[in-house]
């Protein structure tokens, strides 16, 4: 995983006698990301699974059924319990996050409700979400791991699960009191349970069996 300390390399530039023309070419490849950027907002189409991550275009491949199935489980556990509580907001696949440089389109994303209260029903672009699921697969596992984990942690989503469908483990990470995540768990069995979704406690094979998740779905809907 990344990690970058801002202060460490500002002081590094800083120290340079050619400090204005690295913060210059540093400006002008901002402007033109920007200028990609908008056009990205222009050409990006709902038929297509896309992110724009500094500065470049990054089109999903298919996926896998392995990963489909992961994230159809445990979208429907958290679905049900959503659909009990009716707070905040539950994003699926297709919700734009609009970060500070980069944009991205995670498996699975929960907004509490006063972050969500003021979302009008054609919204389009979304703020950093309270909790984030990624779905590890082979072309885009170095940006779950990577930018986007420094990302995430950058704009404080308070909980990222990270889930790999082939070796079917499921990490989570919780910012810290200093804002950087800690490994809470990382487990292919046991329970886990997300401090940002209130009341959600599941079994970890629910998410990589079907009969597992019948269990958990049936225990959501009778408590």
């Amino acid at each position: 995983m990344l990690d970058y300390n801002a202060e460490n390399i500002f002081e590094t530039i800083m120290a340079m006698p050619n400090a204005p023309n690295i913060i210059q070419k540093v400006q002008d490849k901002l402007e033109e990301e920007k200028q990609k950027r908008t056009e990205f907002y222009n050409d990006i189409t709902e038929q297509q699974k896309a992110e724009f991550i500094n500065g470049e275009i990054v089109i999903h491949s298919p996926v896998k059924k392995r990963h489909t199935d992961v994230e159809r489980r445990l979208f429907t556990l958290i679905s049900l319990l959503f659909s009990k509580i009716q707070k905040g907001f539950l994003g699926y696949e297709k919700n734009l996050i609009k970060l500070t440089r980069n944009d991205y389109e995670p498996d699975i994303c929960y907004f509490k409700e006063e972050k969500s209260k003021d979302f009008k029903d054609d919204e389009m672009f979304f703020p950093a979400p309270d909790f984030v699921v990624e779905i590890l697969s082979p072309s885009i596992a170095k940006n779950d791991r990577g930018i986007k984990f420094q990302d995430y942690e950058t704009h404080k989503v308070q909980e990222y699960w990270i889930i790999d469908p082939d070796k079917e483990i499921l990490e989570i990470y919780h910012l810290n009191g200093k804002g950087k995540y800690e490994l809470f768990l990382k487990s292919g069995t046991g329970i886990a349970t997300s401090n940002v979704i209130s009341g959600f406690t599941v079994n970890i094979r629910a998410i990589f069996d079907d009969a597992e998740n019948t269990k958990e779905l049936q225990k959501i809907i009778n408590s």
